[in-house]
């Protein structure tokens, strides 16, 4: 699967994901220690919504457009950060996850970045230029390993892929097994897409196998039965989420769901544990 993010950016699977990407950071900065995020898969940062790849899918009009004009109050932290990057009413820029933690830090806190193709890397280095943000050029998968444990007592991994290689999902795996084995306490985000039902159940059966207690999975599907061949939703993978976020989950997700839902469709959100 091809997911070149400059296409699908402000889609229903950004909303979603960052959505609860702000929850879970703003539930651990209840605590005042310092937080280290670390995006391994950064992408570019910004987008232009405006632009031809993202004009090419329209893909936004079932996202963020839908959202922006939704009422629900517990979406206002999504709306307030895309608003952050816009002048005016309507968004023609969208915010990337390394925007979106931006705007989430502290003083204390820190954001490390990683970008693996050089084009995008040299667009986020531009994107993050008015950041504290430190912005690498090397291979998530040995990034994530190396900046661990990380250098404050507490922080957040996100993982967020493209999916080009078939084998992502294993070194997905892989990785964090090693992960938990060097840094079993910190919180781990990862994204994925759904396209069929039984390729990501297969998935869920073999990182159930790696023995981490608290592992939560997020599922946003799209449609009422699947469309075969084409996207039908994403979801979070997230090792030990904090109390805070999980407490307020339910509400969140059925306005999420709510705001998202193609016409015709009620869609589906859920939240629950992988079975160790």
């Amino acid at each position: 699967m091809n997911y070149r993010h400059s296409f699908h950016a402000g889609n229903s699977a950004d909303v979603v994901k960052h959505s609860l990407l702000i929850a879970l950071v703003r539930a651990l900065q209840l605590k005042p220690g310092a937080l280290t995020l670390i995006d391994t898969h950064s992408g570019c940062g910004l987008y232009d919504l405006d632009g031809d790849q993202a004009q090419r899918t329209g893909e936004a009009a079932g996202g963020v457009l839908r959202t922006l004009a939704d009422s629900n109050p517990l979406l206002n932290d999504y709306r307030a950060a895309v608003q952050a990057v816009n002048v005016g009413s309507e968004p023609h820029l969208y915010p990337g996850s390394p925007r979106i933690l931006a705007q989430l830090l502290r003083l204390q806190d820190l954001l490390i970045l990683n970008e693996k193709h050089p084009e995008d890397a040299r667009v986020l280095r531009g994107a993050m230029r008015d950041t504290l943000a430190a912005v690498h050029e090397r291979d998530a998968y040995e990034l994530w390993l190396a900046m661990l444990p990380t250098r404050t007592g507490r922080g957040v991994v996100v993982v967020d892929p493209p999916y080009e290689q078939t084998d992502e999902r294993d070194r997905i795996t892989a990785t964090l097994a090693a992960a938990y084995r060097k840094w079993a306490h910190g919180v781990t985000v990862i994204w994925y897409p759904l396209k069929d039902r039984a390729t990501h159940w297969r998935w869920r059966e073999q990182l159930s196998k790696l023995g981490i207690p608290k592992f939560m999975s997020v599922e946003h599907w799209l449609y009422d039965r699947d469309q075969p061949g084409i996207y039908n939703g994403a979801g979070l993978f997230i090792v030990n989420p904090p109390y805070a976020f999980i407490q307020a989950l339910p509400p969140l997700l059925e306005a999420l769901r709510a705001a998202l839902a193609p016409e015709g469709h009620r869609g589906e959100i859920t939240a629950d544990w992988l079975v160790v």
